[in-house]
């Protein structure tokens, strides 16, 4: 069973949400909170396995309880839920640990999909929307010389990148194009499982927890250049 935890100031939000997820035999909901400080009790008292996080709440907000939500429980797996008109609050929550966020007008199917997807730690939820906000907030890396990666990407040099190697340098740049690991692997010529293998090496070489921060992680350090 995966458990997951509501996190949304709007009572009726809550009632929704869970209407649509306990009708999945492989999902319930193990506890609610109202506002940002509850939901580090839930967290604390229920160790979910996705929190879905409204952005927008009195008092504590989604950015500050995910910060510190995540700070307590560094394994705990943050969805936020929001609109287009909060990139900016999304982008500093993917900083500071979320695991994706998911559009308050997504239908109940891609819901319960992105809670799968977000449980398994397997990719990015809405990839063109996570693109999108990063590559508005991410700091610009200034260019230097370099190789390019498949779109033409500026690559820095390897003190820049760590120890990751070309093959899982072009494999980050497809993850920050919002590709899945099937897709990645028909771009490369080769199996999903060599993907898998990869993106488990990226994430230990980064230091990161999974695909989300590994993109955060790749604008950041100039490894993707956003752009214009």
């Amino acid at each position: 069973m995966i458990r997951v935890g509501l996190v949304d100031d709007q009572a009726m939000v809550r009632v929704g949400l869970r209407m649509i997820l306990e009708a999945e035999q492989d999902i319930e909901i193990v506890g609610e909170a109202a506002d940002g400080a509850d939901a580090q009790a839930l967290v604390r008292d229920h160790a979910p396995d996705v929190v879905l996080m409204d952005i927008r709440m009195p008092g504590m907000d989604g950015l500050a309880a995910t910060e510190q939500v995540i700070a307590a429980h560094p394994n705990a797996r943050i969805v936020i839920l929001t609109t287009f008109d909060d990139d900016e609050y999304v982008y500093e929550a993917l900083r500071v640990g979320a695991s994706g966020f998911l559009l308050k007008s997504a239908d109940g199917d891609t819901l319960v999909n992105a809670v799968r997807v977000v449980a398994g730690g397997e990719a990015l939820l809405a990839p063109e929307v996570t693109r999108r906000v990063i590559e508005r907030f991410a700091a610009p890396v200034a260019p230097t010389p370099g190789s390019t990666g498949p779109d033409g990407e500026h690559v820095p040099s390897p003190e820049a990148i760590g120890d990751l190697s070309d093959r899982e340098v072009e494999v980050l740049q497809l993850i920050a194009r919002g590709m899945s690991n099937q897709e990645i692997a028909s771009e490369l010529w080769v199996s999903s499982t060599t993907v898998k293998t990869h993106v488990s090496h990226i994430l230990t070489k980064l230091g990161v927890r999974d695909r989300v921060q590994a993109v955060v992680e790749a604008y950041e350090s100039g490894i993707v250049v956003p752009k214009g």
